[in-house]
């Protein structure tokens, strides 16, 4: 069952594709929409993961560019 959500970010996601001029980001939307319908499992990973990432971001649990850079300098030093 199609929800109500589901189809305004369709007719949205529709807009912004018709209005899109640049190839590379319609090569990978395109790309990104196969790859999402053949291998339900990333998708599940992928969706898991964003709202992970929101629940992180709405309980403050974020870091700035610096602390990341520090981190991964950290890491590759």
């Amino acid at each position: 069952m199609i929800t109500m959500q589901a189809i305004d970010i369709k007719t949205e996601l529709r807009t912004l594709i018709e209005n899109e001029t640049d190839n590379s980001i319609l090569e990978a939307i395109k790309t990104l929409l196969q790859k999402s319908s053949l291998n339900p499992v990333l998708k599940e990973k992928l969706t898991s993961r964003a709202l992970k990432s929101e629940k992180d971001i709405a309980a403050g649990r974020v870091m700035s560019r610096e602390e990341l850079e520090q981190k991964l300098n950290g890491r590759f030093a």
